[in-house]
């Protein structure tokens, strides 16, 4: 049972209700994240502003959820990671693609450095050494794409922690906190 349980449609102000009507016409649902950052529009708007934002940047679908994946498997977030497992797919990754991407890995020489930096920058909680900076660059992350990924990063951390503080109920299908090996 959730520690802080989404707000149901009744429940919201005007705003919100439109806000999560728009979610749910986009998505096919209102993921009960959503529904709980609901509690605090100006978070849920924020959250949805900077997604839809970074949407728009130089990192693909498949990057960002390869970020996603390497973020919430290190924080141990089940919610985020059933919820970035189906996304994924959507994306295009291979069910080998988001175990690999679990472990801060992939299989494409870009997308392994995407993966890496995203989980070295959440160990590190941002410090990166010089010399891994320089090796990052050396393997094609511009400064671009480091501020970026390190955007993606902050993005899920923000829904991680919630669901951690929240035990928001996974409405997705339900992913192993445990994962595989990499294939």
């Amino acid at each position: 049972m959730p520690r802080i349980k989404p707000l149901q449609n009744h429940e919201l102000d005007a705003a919100t209700s439109t806000t999560l009507d728009a979610v749910g016409k986009k998505l096919g649902m209102v993921p009960n994240l959503f529904a709980t950052l609901a509690h605090a529009p100006a978070a849920l708007n924020s959250y949805l502003g900077f997604s839809d934002n970074l949407s728009n940047g130089v990192l693909t679908a498949k990057q960002r959820e390869i970020v996603a994946l390497a973020v919430a498997q290190y924080n141990q977030c089940q919610y985020c990671l059933s919820a970035h497992s189906l996304m994924g797919k959507g994306a295009g990754l291979s069910e080998n693609d988001i175990v690999k991407a679990r472990n801060g890995s992939a299989s494409e020489a870009l997308n392994h450095t995407i993966a890496a930096f995203a989980r070295d920058v959440v160990e590190s909680r941002g410090v990166i050494p010089d010399e891994d900076f320089n090796a990052y660059a050396g393997q094609g992350l511009t400064h671009a794409l480091m501020v970026e990924i390190i955007a993606n990063v902050a993005l899920n951390l923000l829904t991680n922690y919630i669901n951690h503080l929240a035990d928001t109920e996974i409405d997705f299908p339900v992913v192993d906190l445990v994962n595989q090996e990499v294939a």
